[in-house]
């Protein structure tokens, strides 16, 4: 009866006319809500271009490529912002990426079924802890285990190499990166669980019946399946790590210095925005902290692209393999 009532109503006259002003009215609505993310995306991109512009019309290239941050005296060069920043980040990709693809390999491949709720439960939980509770505990946990256990350690037994020379006093570069390590680690774990949970069973199946060992299948059948998808939430990762900054504010120590040693102190673009904004006196120190952002958004901006083209071939290659 129900069938017989559609029928009806689509056999109506009209109905077919307003069927087609339905979906015109509303292709035009879903494309507006569209093209508002662009609209937003690039006014924010404008506004900082704008705002920055003092910046940007008296140091040029050389702010990015200059060393000196002094307010004091009109001076800013980005560099040493971009240094803390890419080194806080690759510390936690160094780190987060072998842990959490070991962590996704467990849930997917190896954990028992009972096991891999309550797992999965808490590592999504990492993820919905604010930044700022990462950083209280940074301070006061992670900041001494790192001055009084980790550094010295790290110290007597690689102290050879530059990267683990001198006194670390608690907050530095490596405590940053061991706190954005646990920051992005749900979304390499999450993400790489996804995609090799989309590897076909059969392939699992053709792979043991080789005879190959459950290691070798996931090695040689579930990895590579999965390899550019993982890529991608890398990549994500990254994009997350680098644009952090209560958290790495907190325990990085804000000094906007270049140095070889990860027990040092540093600076990251995202923690001079959050320091020093409030205290900019003068249009030039406000236009230079807004350069500092754009060229942050910038930066994100390339990196979530390219994650997202991957994850989009991934869905591509899926999609042609099941044809």
């Amino acid at each position: 009866m129900a069938a017989d009532s559609i029928v009806k109503r689509l056999k109506a006259p009209g109905a077919l006319a307003r069927g087609r002003l339905a979906d015109r009215a509303f292709f035009i609505a879903t494309f507006i809500f569209a093209g508002l993310v662009l609209l937003i995306v690039a006014a924010i991109f404008i506004e900082l271009a704008v705002m920055s512009w003092p910046s940007l019309i008296k140091f040029g290239p050389r702010f990015i490529t200059s060393s000196d941050w002094d307010p004091v005296a009109g001076k800013f060069g980005a560099l040493p912002l971009i240094f803390g920043t890419v080194a806080s980040s690759v510390i936690a990709l160094l780190l987060a990426v072998p842990l959490g693809l070991g962590v996704a390999v467990f849930l997917s491949e190896v954990s028992p079924p009972w096991l891999k709720t309550p797992v999965g439960f808490l590592v999504e939980l990492l993820a919905g802890i604010p930044s700022v509770i990462y950083g209280l505990w940074g301070i006061f946990v992670l900041a001494p285990l790192v001055m009084n256990h980790l550094a010295p350690w790290l110290n007597h037994y690689f102290g050879w190499l530059p990267l683990f020379r001198g006194t670390s006093y608690g907050v530095g570069l490596l405590t940053a990166g061991l706190i954005l390590t646990l920051m992005v680690l749900p979304f390499i774990t999450s993400v790489s669980r996804e995609i090799l949970a989309t590897v076909p069973r059969d392939q699992r199946e053709a792979a043991l019946a080789l005879g190959m060992t459950r290691w070798e299948v996931i090695r040689h059948a579930v990895l590579p399946y999965g390899r550019v998808g993982i890529i991608g939430a890398v990549i994500l990762a990254l994009g997350r790590a680098l644009g952090e900054t209560m958290a790495v504010t907190m325990v990085i120590g804000n000094t906007p210095r270049i140095s070889a040693s990860l027990f040092n102190p540093a600076y990251s673009m995202a923690a001079v925005i959050a320091n020093e904004f409030t205290e900019a006196s003068s249009r030039l120190y406000v236009s230079a902290l807004i350069e500092v952002g754009l060229v942050l958004f910038g930066v994100t901006f390339l990196v979530n692209a390219a994650a997202r083209l991957l994850i989009w071939r991934v869905g591509g290659g899926q999609k042609r393999a099941r044809v």
